[in-house]
């Protein structure tokens, strides 16, 4: 049986779809439920061993880009989902949903008890739709992205700048590898502090990105695959090979729980000093 992702939808929310299909694809088996029913049974999240939060414009970004969404989740949600990442559930919030799990306070740190960092306005003031060039730092804990190396992938968002109150909290997402993503050299196209563009949890399970994975997991999704369809890249989508390792990662995870529950129903029904 494959691994169950979750997908949270809500009013404004538009790319669950893709993401769904992406998945799918990854080899995971998903299912989008809108908010509304995950916050009348929370049931939802403990039964999934992924959690995904897509892009759109949940609520019509109103007061703020994923403000209304996060509010809900922070009042009626909020230790469910801190419970799945002890389990060690990935979560992956994609560009609306990174700004959910900023202003949530999942990322940059689950067990934060409030808001610690933000994505505001776009630094040129407009609103930005098309491919980057992004890199995965060889020292990043975060499963998803951890080996990727160089990658493209598609933006389209105006309010995708990342910042922090404060250059310390820079200096810990550095130094505890939780820089997922990062524009390359003269790519960034939101003035995010220190062309971060996809951040983890201590952990390595929770992802927000801005970027779009669940739009590359087809070679001809690249719009120069007709040049370069030769590429490892565009044969093997970038997209795909992240949500791939999420998919890897929880599969692994799920064989293991079988296993110790095998373990644990067979030691019962043994007459065994080995079994306790």
């Amino acid at each position: 049986m494959p691994p169950t992702t979750l997908i949270i939808r809500t009013a404004g929310t538009n790319c669950d779809r893709e993401l769904s299909h992406a998945f799918d694809l990854a080899g995971a088996r998903s299912r989008t439920v809108h908010l509304n029913d995950v916050v009348a049974d929370p049931h939802w999240i403990d039964r999934a061993d992924i959690i995904g939060f897509p892009g759109g414009f949940s609520y019509g970004d109103d007061i703020a880009a994923g403000r209304i969404f996060a509010n809900r989740l922070r009042h009626q949600l909020f230790n469910p989902l801190r419970a799945a990442i002890t389990r060690g559930v990935p979560i992956i919030g994609i560009c609306n949903g990174f700004q959910v799990l900023v202003k949530l306070g999942l990322l940059p740190q689950p067990s934060s008890d409030c808001q610690t960092a933000t994505l505001t306005d776009n630094m040129n003031g407009r609103f930005c739709d098309r491919w980057v060039r992004l890199e995965a730092p060889k020292e990043t804990v975060c499963i998803w992205t951890r080996g990727l190396g160089q990658l493209d992938l598609p933006i389209a968002h105006g309010e995708g700048r990342f910042i922090l109150k404060s250059d310390q909290q820079i200096e810990q997402l550095l130094q505890g590898g939780q820089v997922a993503l990062r524009y390359a050299e003269g790519d960034n196209p939101n003035g995010s502090v220190n062309n971060i563009a996809g951040i983890c949890d201590v952990s390595g399970l929770v992802l927000g990105l801005m970027p779009h994975p669940e739009r590359f997991t087809h070679p001809m999704h690249h719009p120069q695959w007709t040049r370069r369809r030769h590429n490892t890249s565009i044969q093997d989508p970038n997209g795909l090979q992240m949500l791939r390792r999420a998919v890897a990662f929880a599969n692994q995870a799920v064989v293991s729980t079988k296993a110790q529950v095998s373990s644990t129903n067979t030691c019962r029904h043994q007459d065994s000093p080995s079994c306790g």
